[in-house]
């Protein structure tokens, strides 16, 4: 009978994924403070990447690093990209990159995407599916949490409401995205997840067969250093 990863085998790959969120999380606070300025008082998207890095345990001291290098001259080597394609039965997808060699970065997706039936789009064949929004999952599964989740998003400006199975999705601008996280807190309700994201206008249903190897695809991109997000408009159950 085969033996299992040994426990420092499983420590290493785990201490691995952590070093590739981190160096995700550092990239994206050093962008956004770069942009928008190193005070996340004034600097939403400072904020929610410093949020992501506290909530993950990110050490202060790296986060102050990474506000520091936003001044650096490696910062102006850093570019956003975000790359348009499908994966297999024509899903779209939105890729959201930062990189100092954008080759590079196009060169690993374009072969991510082709090994799993996929291809690259020319800009704007898939955006248009997608609405970037604020986006909160709350645990609403407690009596009364639901009424009272409503009642304080609607309150803070939020744009939609949808609840299911004890769990409620709260949709915002991202201008607004701020004032609903406040109001949730004040209401105790903590969301499990807050983030601003690209989300599709529809999702599109696909066979067993497409769903595993799309989530194989996802998995590729995502473990690519330069790719900081992947969205896509696939109909996937949990």
């Amino acid at each position: 009978m085969g033996r299992g990863p040994s426990i420092e085998g499983r420590k290493n790959a785990a201490d691995a994924s952590r070093g590739k969120l981190f160096t995700k999380l550092i990239r994206e606070i050093t962008i956004a403070a770069r942009s928008g300025g190193a005070d996340p008082a004034g600097n939403a998207r400072l904020r929610a990447g410093i949020d992501k890095a506290k909530a993950v345990s990110m050490p202060n001291d790296t986060i102050e690093r990474a506000l520091k290098r936003a001044s650096g001259a490696d910062a102006d080597k850093m570019e956003e990209i975000r790359y348009e394609g499908y994966g297999p039965s024509g899903v779209a997808l939105l890729i959201d990159c930062m990189t100092d060699n954008a080759q590079r970065t196009v060169a690993d997706v374009r072969s991510a995407l082709g090994k799993h039936g996929g291809n690259l789009g020319t800009s704007g064949s898939v955006a248009f599916q997608f609405k970037h929004v604020g986006e909160f999952v709350v645990d609403t599964s407690r009596p009364g949490s639901e009424d009272k989740l409503l009642e304080a998003a609607l309150e803070a400006g939020a744009d939609d409401v949808q609840s299911e199975d004890g769990e409620s999705i709260v949709l915002t601008s991202p201008e607004n995205f701020e004032n609903v996280k406040t109001a949730l807190s004040a209401a105790g309700l903590m969301p499990s997840k807050a983030d601003v994201i690209w989300r599709p206008d529809n999702r599109a249903p696909v066979d067993a067969e497409a769903a595993e190897i799309l989530r194989d695809l996802l998995d590729k991109l995502e473990e690519l250093d330069d790719v900081q997000a992947v969205y896509h408009n696939a109909e996937l159950a949990a």
